[in-house]
């Protein structure tokens, strides 16, 4: 039969009624639609023989089909059985059940939706209030936070009278040239108590000293010559340098000793103060001798002047190099060159002696005229070392006071440059604008025709100068005292006294060349800003511990580096990872005071991990390498 089930057994096994059957399709696991060997139009069997026995072949009762109605491609004829009226009603029956259950699954799916949906609605609202309590109460607690004037005592509890009174202090002084509201006012405030009850304290066992263990074994050696003096010549060099030290290096009547500078270094090149007479009337542009540094690309290698410079050269006898600051790869290069490099900037270069004197001068005092003489004052000094060294032994036989000095580069170039905003408002971001337009035309062209990063961007990504505020929380969470004598050098300081009231405030013993020094014995330099910036030079460069605000500046890497060339790892330089710092100022209204500490101490240590030069890095701030330094083990 076309079913393949014999009459005997729809006979022993009568059809169930609809009720029945669509009870039993209800609890059945499998009963979404017909499938093959498994129809429910077959009855229940109570006989011992398999279901599907019963069932027999897949297409049986039309499984295949893709029709709603799997029995009417079937003939009657094929049940005899299922030809009765009341079989055809039980068939009738049995469709509509199962036309009628897709529908009612939907309507159960539906209403299993729109109760997930009612939960998820009331999920979602409650988030809501919960977030937005928290950020009520935040904004409760920050805004109380901020309050300068009753933060020191209502917030944080102090006991000690002088912290509340420098806090007050900061938003009263010089209110008409304030340029906007202290920054960081509560881990200020948190800084000031930190310091009075660290007094008792001894001072972190590394603060005053270089971590690393390897940095003594390096010493000077830049000044051992392995060649001979070439006695042929080429032609000559002019040299215009471009950029702050080195502008200075160029002024050498004014800043450095010329003869001292030519006569240490006959032996290895021919230095003379002016060009033959048949050459001073050529017109080098005319002939091709204006070589700009759009023409050698920035750090090039040798073999490029071997190629573009030499053959002019030879040629007219004179090359005029303009631009050249940074002209001359530190890696590859010749290892003679190299340490040519470092013996011209190490040991070539000599302060002239009035800079010289008054440097010594500026040191002396900031020891409280005691002696501690150091290797590095001979360079410095010159002659007024050994004088300054008995001097000192004379008056005293007490230990010289330590001293921290400090490179503050927060002048308004610098800040009008970063384009970064420092708490000021409106009025500092007109004003910066303003100097901006007239010094930085193409940094207005830009931000007017560009779309630039925003200045909270600028500030994470660590391109913004640290300010007064930022600098002293470094130099707190590093462990200084408030009785540390420092030394500021640098220019005016944007903002004026209220921009550094808080830095004076936690250590009254800051001072600065114009401070230390008579006004007869300052006005010999004052019309002259590279000789100022020399005294500076001299002064962080012989403290017994240097931190720089800035990495990127040619001032503090000169400096650092001749730290390292002559202090025999005794002479730490404290270089801030301002990218880092950013990270945790960020955090001023939430973060503890000693996670706050400690994180500082963890980015500045990680800075000092610097043992010998890395590749292609400059050896004036690096010059722990073979060409320049030797190891002694």
């Amino acid at each position: 039969m076309a079913s393949g089930i014999t009459p005997l057994e729809l006979h022993l096994h009568p059809l169930p009624t609809p009720q029945e059957e669509i009870q039993e399709e209800e609890l059945s696991p499998s009963s979404s639609a017909p499938s093959a060997g498994a129809s429910s139009f077959l009855p229940r069997s109570h006989s011992t023989t398999p279901r599907h026995q019963l069932h027999g072949s897949p297409r049986s009762f039309g499984s295949g089909d893709s029709s709603p109605f799997p029995l009417l491609g079937s003939s009657r004829f094929s049940h005899p059985h299922l030809g009765s009226e009341s079989s055809w009603r039980s068939l009738v029956l049995r469709w509509w059940s199962q036309m009628k259950e897709p529908r009612e699954k939907q309507r159960l799916w539906l209403n299993r939706r729109k109760g997930w949906q009612r939960r998820r609605a009331r999920g979602v609202a409650a988030w809501i209030a919960v977030v937005g309590f928290f950020f009520l109460m935040n904004w409760r607690m920050f805004s109380r936070l901020q309050e300068s004037s009753d933060v020191s005592e209502d917030l944080l509890g102090f006991s000690n009278s002088s912290s509340s009174r420098i806090v007050n202090n900061w938003s009263n002084n010089d209110n008409a040239k304030k340029p906007g509201k202290v920054m960081f006012t509560r881990l200020l405030a948190v800084a000031a108590h930190a310091l009075a009850e660290r007094e008792k304290r001894p001072e972190p066992p590394d603060l005053w000293k270089e971590t690393l263990i390897s940095s003594s074994l390096w010493t000077p050696c830049a000044n051992q010559r392995n060649w001979r003096t070439s006695e042929g010549s080429n032609g000559y060099l002019l040299i215009s340098a471009n950029g702050g030290i080195n502008q200075q290096r160029v002024a050498f009547g004014n800043i450095y000793q010329e003869e001292h500078f030519i006569n240490y270094l006959k032996d290895d090149i021919r230095i003379v103060k002016e060009l033959p007479m048949e050459l001073q009337s050529l017109d080098l542009e005319a002939i091709g001798s204006v070589v700009t540094d759009a023409e050698v690309m920035k750090e090039a290698k040798p073999s490029i002047y071997l190629k573009k410079i030499l053959p002019i050269l030879l040629k007219n006898s004179v090359v005029h190099i303009i631009g050249f600051g940074n002209r001359l790869a530190f890696d590859p290069i010749p290892f003679e060159l190299q340490r040519l490099r470092c013996r011209c900037n190490f040991h070539a270069l000599q302060f002239v002696q009035k800079i010289q004197e008054t440097g010594a001068l500026l040191v002396q005092r900031m020891r409280n005229h005691r002696s501690h003489w150091k290797p590095i004052e001979q360079n410095l000094f010159g002659q007024f070392a050994a004088k300054t060294s008995i001097n000192e032994k004379k008056s005293s036989s007490k230990t010289a006071s330590r001293y921290l000095a400090v490179h503050l580069r927060f002048e308004i170039d610098m800040a009008a440059y970063s384009m970064c905003y420092f708490g000021g408002g409106k009025d500092e971001e007109e004003e910066l604008e303003a100097y901006r337009a007239i010094h930085f035309p193409a940094l207005t062209l830009i931000r007017n025709t560009t779309k630039v990063p925003s200045a909270a961007f600028l500030r994470s990504e660590g391109q913004c100068p640290l300010t007064p505020e930022e600098s002293v929380l470094m130099l707190v969470a590093l462990g200084f005292k408030r009785k540390t004598r420092v030394y500021l050098a640098g220019a005016n300081i944007y903002g004026g006294k209220s921009r550094m009231a808080a830095l004076t405030s936690l250590y009254p013993h800051l001072v600065t060349k114009e401070s230390l020094l008579s006004s007869s014995e300052i006005s010999p330099f004052l019309n002259f800003s590279s000789q100022l910036a020399a005294l500076d030079f001299i002064v962080c460069a012989a403290a017994d511990a240097f931190a720089m605000t800035d990495s990127g500046s040619q001032f503090s890497s000169l400096v650092s580096g001749y730290r390292m060339y002559y202090g025999g790892g005794k002479l730490p330089t404290i270089r801030p990872n301002k990218r880092r710092l950013a990270n945790i100022f960020l955090k001023n209204n939430t973060i503890e005071w000693k996670t706050f500490e400690q994180r500082v101490r963890k980015t500045v240590r990680q800075t000092k991990q610097v043992d010998e030069r890395p590749v292609a890095r400059s050896v004036y701030r690096h010059p722990r390498t073979p060409a320049c330094m030797c190891r002694t083990e």
